[in-house]
This record gives C-alpha cells, structure tokens and sequence, in this order.
C-alpha cells in the first residue's frame, strides 16, 4: 500500500452530551487527541476536522480545518487537506479515543486484496426488531432481524483515496463513508472491531472510557 492520510471527524456540536465531548479530558488527554495519536500507527499525516468555531488548538493533528454541516460534509473538508500523493484514508471519529492500533493496521491490511474500503464491526448481542408505527399509537414490531449477518460498525474505516473521493462526487449524505461506497457498488469488507472501542454518546461513556484506562 502506498501512503496513508488520516481524517479525524471531530466536528459535532454534543448536543446529545451537553458539550463538545470531543475536546473533554479523557484521563489528562483531550479525546481528541487521543483519537489523533491512534491514527498515528498508519497514518502521516493526520488532519483533524472542527466545528467552525474551533478555538485553535490542534490536539496533535498535522493540521486542522473547519467542517460542514454534517459528517460528510467534514469529511469531503478532511479530504481536500490531504496531501495529493495519499493512497489510502483512514477516517475516524474523534469520539472514539480508545481504538486500539490493531484496527487500524487490521483495516489498512484489508484493501491489500483489491476492496475499496474497509470496516471494522462487532457481532450483536441483544435481538433486533425492525418497527414501525402501529394501530395504537406506539411502535409495533413488523419483524425480528436474523443478527448473525447483523453487525455493529465502528471507526477506524479505511478506503482507497480514489474510491472514497468518487464516492463523495456530488456531495452525498450518509451516517458513515462505507455507505458512500455501498451506495456506488464498490466492495466494503468487514474485520473485527473491538467491544471496548466504545464511541462516546453521553457522560456515562466517558466515565466507562475512564475505567477502562484504568483511572
């Protein structure tokens, strides 16, 4: 493989936190820097994405610039900052500050054998039911899923620079990039993602994510 760019997608408002989850202190460290020093296992360089109103630090990014609207817009904004000899990208979320560099090097090592893109993913545990709304008002169940060809996505995601960026064309929207290129027909492949690469959705995570570094 040739050179890899990494993209970390810190760009949200924590409207569900309360606050910038991503720029907390995760035992020291902001979250987002600690993001940015996982992608280091693969990737040189590592651009950070912000909210436009970002004060200016860099969290150890290469460099940092402003993001859109939404997640895929802060991406096509990590992309463009690249640098143009950059084969392979590697996008994570700055809210999960606990991947480990297996997943990294685990998804980078997938595209050797032709896919587009890689993920990382965990099976589900709990049973699944797809819903909708029903006679009385609430939600009834239409269906139980089959979960053994169910699985839960995480970042790092890794894909080949020219995949993701036709993937991107026309600025399409999508809750991650892999559906991008779902969407265009591209090949996605799956490695095993980690139960403890928890993303961190509410305060209660942070303080998981505390004990699990053991502070």
């Amino acid at each position: 493989m040739g050179r890899v760019g990494a993209i970390v997608v810190a760009g949200g408002t924590g409207t569900r936190f309360g606050s910038e989850k991503q720029f907390l202190s995760l035992a020291g460290t902001s979250v987002a820097e600690r993001a940015v020093a996982a992608c280091r296992s693969v990737a040189d360089p590592v651009v950070l994405v912000v909210p436009a109103h970002h004060g200016g630090e860099v969290h150890g990014a290469d460099e940092v610039v402003p993001g859109g609207p939404t997640r895929a817009a802060s991406v096509r904004s990590g992309l463009r900052a690249l640098p143009e000899d950059t084969e392979v990208v590697v996008v994570h979320d700055a809210v999960r500050p606990l991947a480990r560099p297996e997943l990294f090097e685990a998804v980078v090592a997938a595209l050797a054998d032709g896919a587009a893109g890689a993920i990382c993913a965990v099976a589900l545990a709990d049973t699944v039911k797809r819903v909708a709304p029903g006679r009385s008002g609430g939600l009834s169940v239409v269906e139980t899923l089959d979960r053994s060809v169910l699985v839960a996505v995480q970042t790092p995601q890794a894909f080949r620079r020219e995949a993701l960026v036709r993937a991107h064309e026309g600025d399409p929207e999508a809750t991650d990039d892999a559906a991008l290129l779902e969407a265009g027909g591209l090949e996605v492949v799956v490695v095993a993602g980690d139960p403890d690469n928890l993303k961190l959705t509410t305060p209660a995570d942070l303080a998981r994510a505390e004990r699990l570094l053991g502070v």
